[in-house]
């Protein structure tokens, strides 16, 4: 049988890795282990390693290397037959170098997507308070800027979507996750898809996935979606 496929997949909130992660296993069959998926499932089952985890996130602070590395690997172990696309996992160097003594990793996925073009991603939300009605500026904006379409009243953001905490977020993302970068460009093992469209970006990840695996969809369309 072909060698099998030890992927991760990184990029920056708001860079389209969701749905890039979505095609990839509708396309290509993997098992997708998505870090943050993984601790909700544990801290809601209130596992040991979930209650653990859960004092670090209650109180604002980083989950530490050695029980995010001890939660993943663990997790992998169960999937060692399997094709695999890590997500959320490395997020930082010592990560890494874990998940290196367990297994050969053969690619790291980076969406390469301008920061600009994130902060207008994520600060296009803005919703009405009392209705709950959303708007995005890029593909639904209200008839007047600032304005509910139905009580005329004024449109407010959600601090998450607020330039100044979507800056914060994504410098702390550069921060932490440059240095993962590095290390596996000078492993070799990084692929950067540059792009501020994730319609764009797909159809080249996808050209490159091919030359590892088949595609297992159903319909083999002559443009992947």
């Amino acid at each position: 049988p072909p060698p099998l496929l030890r992927a991760v997949i990184m990029g920056p909130p708001g860079s389209g890795k969701g749905t890039v992660s979505a095609r990839i296993i509708k396309h290509f069959g993997v098992k997708h282990l998505s870090s943050g998926d993984l601790l909700r499932d544990n801290m809601q089952k209130q596992t040991e390693v979930g209650i653990l985890a859960k004092s670090y996130v209650d109180q604002g602070r980083l989950i530490p290397d050695d029980i995010m590395t001890q939660l993943m690997l663990n997790e992998l172990k169960a999937l060692d037959r399997y094709n695999w696309l890590l997500d959320g996992f490395p997020r930082t160097v010592a990560q890494a170098e874990a998940l290196d003594k367990e297994c050969h990793v053969d690619t790291v996925i980076d969406l390469d997507v301008p920061f600009e073009t994130i902060k207008c991603r994520l600060t296009a939300r803005w919703i009405h308070p009392a209705s709950g009605r959303v708007y995005n500026l890029e593909f639904s904006p209200p008839k007047v800027q600032g304005i509910d379409d139905v009580t005329g009243e004024p449109l407010v953001q959600r601090d998450d979507d607020k330039p100044e905490t979507v800056s914060k977020r994504l410098q702390a993302y550069d921060a932490q996750t440059k240095p993962v970068l590095e290390y596996y460009r000078e492993k070799g093992l990084l692929k950067s898809f540059s792009g501020t469209e994730t319609n764009k970006i797909w159809p080249h990840i996808y050209a490159y996935l091919q030359t590892k695996l088949p595609d297992v969809s159903q319909k083999n369309v002559a443009t992947p979606r």
